[in-house]
């Protein structure tokens, strides 16, 4: 545990916050969410490893197809499906073509529609045809792959959190880290996963870098419509920016040409 306060508090916050691991939240306050949002990216890496394990574990005893399927369902429970809800709630909301308080109150509707729905089905679906493909790779690489992708989403996090970007209410998660992350926190994350990325594609190691850069620039223009639509991000967008990140990252990992 870190003994600085500030990243103790942050490290127990975001623990809470990204996964189901039994850890005591601490202080919750801006401070230690800013701290909390900048160490997402480590928790995510630390997530991906125990999926890059089930991942493993999984294909020497099933096919690939079915070791993917219980990754997707480890990673789900180990999150309480909160970046999932996210997705869908944000989703449903954009589709609704509603603006501002209307598409928040959309958000808060307890139902899945379908636009929700499909994001859903759509996003699983592809995170677990790259994993199957994944298990045809070596070990190294497979692992690189699940860590680097992982911490890439919970990076979008990060980027979603960044000075200047307000929160949609003046209350809730969004409210409590919106404008949180300076650029050195950034820039430091994103050399950090693009560097877990260098082993994750075999003979390329220029392509995870490229993946893990190209999913944050089309979570950036995509944050930059929410912002328009909502006048800020919630909660909800940013799970909705984990699962997009993520599967944008794994998408970019497994091209070939």
């Amino acid at each position: 545990m870190p003994t600085d306060p500030r990243l103790a508090a942050g490290l127990r916050l975001a623990l809470t916050t990204f996964t189901t691991l039994p850890v005591r939240a601490g202080r919750i306050d801006r401070d230690a969410a800013g701290a909390a949002m900048a160490l997402a990216p480590a928790v995510g890496a630390l997530l991906g490893a125990v999926l890059a394990a089930t991942l493993l574990l999984s294909a020497a005893l099933a096919p690939p197809l079915v070791a993917a399927a219980v990754t997707v369902g480890v990673g789900a429970l180990l999150t309480r499906g909160l970046h999932l809800d996210g997705l869908a709630d944000t989703v449903d909301a954009l589709g609704s073509y509603r603006r501002g308080a209307a598409a928040l109150e959309i958000m808060k509707k307890p139902d899945v529609g379908p636009f929700g729905v499909v994001a859903l089905v759509v996003v699983l679906l592809l995170q677990a045809a790259v994993l199957a493909e994944l298990t045809g790779r070596s070990g190294p690489a497979a692992v690189a792959a699940v860590v680097a992708a992982t911490a890439a989403g919970r990076l979008g996090v990060a980027l979603a959190c960044r000075r200047g970007v307000p929160a949609a209410r003046p209350e809730g998660l969004g409210a409590l880290v919106a404008g949180t992350v300076g650029p050195v926190a950034l820039v430091v994350g994103t050399a950090a996963v693009a560097l877990l990325a260098v082993p994750a594609v075999p003979g390329r190691p220029w392509q995870g870098p490229l993946a893990v850069v190209a999913a944050l620039a089309v979570a950036a223009g995509l944050l930059r419509h929410v912002v328009r639509r909502l006048d800020g991000i919630t909660g909800d967008v940013l799970g909705a920016t984990v699962e997009i990140v993520t599967t944008l990252s794994y998408l970019g990992l497994v091209l070939s040409g």
